[in-house]
């Protein structure tokens, strides 16, 4: 059955970054939970292996979201396909170890391109429609790295930071037109990302417990979704410390590589 020929729904939501991770488990569990879940990512083949999993639940619309004419374009599809878009989680990211002993800006740029531009693509053709049918609900996610500089993280939590402030300052002009922005800061999740990561991480969870602090925060409503609790709490006291007393602690945190970069 093709897509322009599926009943369309009543509950549709929107998933990016869906063929891994948090956003892979997030969109099976709405379409467990009767969305009909449209997923966009880059890679095809685990798309499609998503949607043939849930036939009728899930449809795949690939997408690299760092095309600003495609989002939009998608969005038009997916709505045409299987109705106005209610629910949307911005999931799309990438990460790269960084900092001042190893600093690319070729690699930090694909992460601002990603984590950060691609973002806004996604929300431009969103808060549009959203706004002017008066009724939708937007989740980005960025991370509790953005909450205070870290070693080895320097171009994610910038991206991440900007993420926080970026939805804080649209929340209120959003809400006039009653759209919901929410923004989710997950510590260490358990993901083909972090797995790549060769340092201890802290209170890592599940992608399915990251899935239950979202889908009943989304379901809640809630303005900002932070977990797990540890976490967010350490990152938050650190957001607040003085700078000295910050770099104090952030310093013994540094892993001195054999050879500086030239």
């Amino acid at each position: 059955m093709s897509k322009i020929d599926k009943v369309r729904s009543e509950r549709v939501a929107w998933v990016t970054g869906a063929s891994s991770g948090i956003g892979r488990s997030v969109a099976i569990r709405l379409a467990e939970d009767g969305w009909t879940v449209a997923v966009s990512a880059r890679g095809k083949e685990a798309l499609g292996a998503l949607e043939a999993a849930h036939q009728g639940k899930i449809v795949a619309f690939p997408l690299d979201v760092t095309d600003a004419e495609k989002c939009a374009s998608t969005l038009l599809a997916i709505e045409e396909s299987l109705g106005p878009v209610q629910l949307a989680l911005l999931a799309a990211g990438t990460f790269t170890r960084d900092g001042a002993f190893k600093f690319d800006a070729g690699a930090a740029r694909q992460m601002v391109d990603v984590n950060l531009v691609g973002t806004m693509n996604m929300l431009a053709p969103l808060l549009k429609a959203m706004m002017a049918r008066r009724s939708g609900h937007i989740a980005v996610t960025a991370s509790v790295a953005g909450f205070a500089g870290l070693p080895g993280g320097a171009t994610y939590g910038a991206t991440k930071a900007a993420l926080n402030l970026l939805c804080e300052a649209m929340m209120p002009e959003a809400e006039r037109r009653n759209v919901l922005l929410t923004i989710v800061n997950p510590g260490f999740v358990d993901t083909p990302l972090t797995r790549k990561n060769d340092f201890p991480m802290p209170f890592l969870i599940s992608p399915d417990e990251a899935t239950d602090h979202i889908v009943s925060g989304l379901a809640a409503r809630r303005r900002e979704i932070v977990f797990p609790w540890q976490m967010a709490l350490s990152m938050k006291i650190l957001r607040l410390l003085p700078r000295p007393l910050l770099l104090a602690l952030t310093r013994r945190m540094v892993r001195e590589p054999e050879t500086v970069s030239r």
